[in-house]
């Protein structure tokens, strides 16, 4: 496996794992698939010296990524990222989250981050027993905050202070 900055013609496998999370409703809280041209911003957003966007490629092909996204878009917050970890499916539960999380900690000083934030629906344990095993401690619970058709959706949000 190998990981690398993504370019953009990474963008159609980054939607294709993206939208296989979203019929789980536990993952991501979009409702729909996404398209390639919806997500073009969100991608030029990445910054591979400051915000980048990672991709892991096995057997010639991109089956995992990990983005660094700026906390609510204040200078303020400048030195906190949250993070997004997605996985294709024939690849979960091989190491891959676990190996993006570990790298996404040790680069972060690197772009200037103190502390890293992951936004987790509490049903998605895996994700939540993944970033508690690095060391991130809950940091705020919104009980039903997302809502998918009569199925309401609490959000942890876990933190890892960097220094």
């Amino acid at each position: 496996m190998h990981v690398r900055d993504a370019i953009e013609t990474d963008l159609p496998a980054i939607v294709e794992i993206y939208n296989t999370t979203i019929p789980c409703q536990t993952v991501t809280a979009d409702l729909e698939p996404v398209t390639v041209e919806s997500r073009l911003h969100w991608f030029h957003a990445h910054k591979p010296e400051r915000r980048p966007l990672w991709v892991v490629e096995a057997e010639e092909k991109v089956v995992a990524w990990l983005g660094f996204q700026s906390f609510y878009g204040r200078p303020a917050y400048e030195t906190t990222a949250e993070l997004s970890i997605y996985v294709s499916p024939g690849y979960r539960s091989k190491g891959i989250g676990k190996m993006l999380l570990q790298r996404a900690i040790a680069y972060s000083p690197a772009y200037g981050i103190k502390t890293l934030l992951g936004l987790i629906f509490a049903e998605n344990q895996p994700s939540l027993r993944l970033f508690e095993q690095f060391g991130f401690q809950q940091w705020g619970y919104l009980p039903k905050v997302a809502e998918f058709g009569s199925v309401e959706r609490d959000l942890v949000i876990v933190g890892l202070r960097l220094t």
